[in-house]
């Protein structure tokens, strides 16, 4: 079940080139490239002579050439040039989808191209990796339905056990969560606020916080594709001020963008971006390496889990507390599916 009239991440913007690159969102094959001039292009990933991927085509300054029989098309789909005639079929024409570029990520518009909803498109600015915030990004082939990564984000109380000596602590399984689910807006929020905790490998490394900490984790999920997790780590104690500030702690926004390939394969976007040591190489290359490791700790179990749930006969799960989130997102993602017809 997807959602077409949302935004989705389809690439990391440096991924986009002057090299065709092929993905598969919603079941549809798109190909994306970079013009001469900077600006991203995607197409249906499929020459309408032979069907072959113009993906494995080539360029020629802003035209994409088909490898197979040289059909050629614009950055709008039109094919402008067939070998051996000079008449142009007027179906040799593809599809092409509005790409928007918002930092480290580029978004794709899945629902009708001529009616991109620019509204439904995530405000990321901490995904800008400049003077405000500093951003490592990257990317995991999941081969599990995407429903299962949004249950998998909105319950982080896994971290205690899946992810134990990387970000996971006792206290993150142990403290209860506080969930509001917002139809208006179309989000979902879940809170776990812990207070005098153990600081887990992934913030005392980068933070160099010694001894405990307090520890807040704020998520925000956008249905269907996007989800944001505010997380604040600061010595025991130490309150955000009257006035707003919170000098004293250290921020981090984990973004992801959930992208579904097909039925059953995802891609899984991350990015970590903080407000912090923004010229600390080795900072960097630390929360990259560990974000990298437990993403794959992720993508590991998902991948475990979906071939249970796909020959699983019996559809019964348990469900408790921490739960409320993950089912919320179901029911909001079901209900935007269903208003699609």
């Amino acid at each position: 079940m997807f959602a077409h009239d949302r935004w989705y991440v389809v690439a990391l913007s440096s991924e986009v080139t002057a090299a065709p690159l092929g993905r598969t969102v919603l079941g549809e094959n798109v190909v994306l490239y970079r013009t001469t001039g900077g600006r991203p292009v995607a197409l249906a990933d499929r020459c309408p002579h032979r069907r072959f991927p113009l993906s494995l085509g080539r360029l020629d300054g802003d035209l994409l050439v088909c490898g197979y029989h040289g059909f050629t098309f614009d950055c709008e789909g039109t094919c402008v040039a067939v070998p051996g005639q000079e008449q142009i079929p007027g179906r040799a024409r593809v599809r092409s989808y509005p790409l928007v570029e918002q930092g480290v990520w580029t978004w794709i518009w899945m629902g009708d191209p001529e009616q991109p909803d620019h509204g439904r498109l995530p405000v990321t600015p901490w995904l800008v990796d400049g003077a405000d915030w500093r951003v490592v990004t990257s990317m995991a082939p999941l081969q599990a339905r995407y429903m299962l990564l949004i249950d998998n984000l909105l319950d982080l109380s896994h971290e205690t056990y899946l992810h134990a000596g990387y970000i996971g602590t006792p206290e993150v399984a142990a403290t209860p969560i506080e969930t509001d689910v917002d139809e208006e807006a179309g989000i979902v929020r879940v809170n776990r606020h812990m207070q005098d905790v153990e600081c887990p490998p992934f913030y005392s490394r980068s933070t160099g916080i010694e001894g405990r900490i307090d520890r807040w984790q704020d998520i925000e999920y956008f249905p269907p594709g996007y989800y944001l997790l505010h997380s604040r780590i600061a010595p025991c104690g130490v309150a955000p001020s009257a006035d707003g500030t919170d000098a004293e702690a250290f921020h981090m926004k984990i973004s992801y963008g959930i992208t579904p390939s097909t039925a059953t394969s995802t891609y899984d976007f991350w990015a970590v971006s903080r407000d912090f040591a923004f010229d600390d190489a080795e900072i960097s290359d630390h929360l990259y390496k560990l974000n990298e490791t437990v993403v794959q700790q992720d993508v590991n179990a998902l991948n475990v889990l979906e071939k249970r749930v796909s020959r699983d006969p019996d559809p019964f799960e348990l469900n408790i507390k921490i739960d409320r989130g993950g089912l919320a997102a179901r029911r909001m993602v079901e209900r935007i599916v269903q208003s699609e017809g």
